[in-house]
């Protein structure tokens, strides 16, 4: 298939042209409307009609290196984050999500509901702060169908407004996976357009060297505080795939250690990270 058949064009559109304020994402050739709105804003967002329709919505925090969603339904979607903005303390934006044809019924957004916390559990890159899982509707087998390609268009916008909810960290090629290891440390990953992908099962040296400085012994306390770390068989184990904004600081929490995550990341040719990605890319 071309790159052309699978382009998109999605527009995003900022009623009070601030960037870090209300943004109205769609897809051109499709129905389902993303309204992003920061905590900050949710007054200023009560002055969109849209956002009094029925629609699926979903908010979005962070806690101690943990990325967090509460995913729900509503048949008035400002009103209900309304009520969220009293009750949960955890959320700093919310992302509401309803049909430009106002086509959605409360059995389409339990259904949706339902299909979102599905696919946030398998992806597993943010905590489901939802305490009851939502239940699946019956439906009609074409009205399903509908329905999974407007989750599709739901799934796309998350990522474009920056939150990739439902997207699984894919397995690389063997040449795409690079190596950190150190005395009981040994770490697979992959460097990727969201920085340093740590996968599952790596080992972290236990104990932090006495020249590790409180930045290194701080991320690793948060990793453990969180359960993305485990002590096991003495060691640090990565419970889950984990993101780091950067090589060094991913090198940092497994080697227990300041490092320069440039050089002790290599591929299983040997190649380091910074001569694959830094000095090659120099030279082109």
């Amino acid at each position: 298939m071309s790159k052309l058949a699978l382009g998109k064009t999605i527009q995003i559109y900022l009623p009070d042209g601030n960037p870090r304020g209300v943004k109205i994402a769609d897809i051109t050739s499709r129905t389902v409307s993303a309204i992003l709105i920061p905590r900050s804003k949710l007054n200023e967002a009560t002055e969109r009609a849209e956002l009094s329709n029925v629609g699926v919505y979903m908010l979005f925090g962070s806690e101690e290196s943990n990325q967090q969603v509460y995913i729900g339904e509503a048949e008035n979607c400002l009103s209900r984050l309304k009520q969220h903005n009293k009750s949960k303390d955890f959320w700093t934006h919310a992302v509401a999500f309803i049909s430009k044809t106002q086509y959605f019924t409360k059995t389409h957004i339990k259904f949706l509901e339902w299909l979102c916390c599905e696919s946030a559990t398998e992806a597993n890159r943010f905590s489901l702060e939802n305490t009851n899982a939502p239940s699946k509707p019956h439906l009609s087998e074409s009205v399903e169908a509908d329905l999974y390609d407007n989750f599709e268009t739901i799934k796309t916008l998350s990522t474009t407004l920056g939150f990739p909810v439902f997207d699984a960290i894919h397995v690389p090629n063997d040449s795409e996976i690079i190596v950190c290891k150190g005395k009981d440390a040994y770490a697979e990953g992959e460097y990727s357009e969201e920085g340093l992908i740590v996968f599952t099962g790596a080992k972290c040296n236990l104990i932090e060297t006495k020249t590790a400085g409180s930045w290194v012994v701080g991320m690793r306390e948060k990793l453990k505080k969180t359960e993305v770390l485990i002590e096991k068989n003495g060691v640090l184990l990565f419970a889950k795939n984990h993101i780091f904004s950067s090589p060094s600081s991913a090198a940092a929490v497994i080697l227990a250690r300041r490092a320069n995550g440039w050089i002790e990341w290599k591929y299983k040719n040997g190649l380091t990270l910074d001569k694959v990605k830094r000095q090659m890319n120099k030279e082109c």
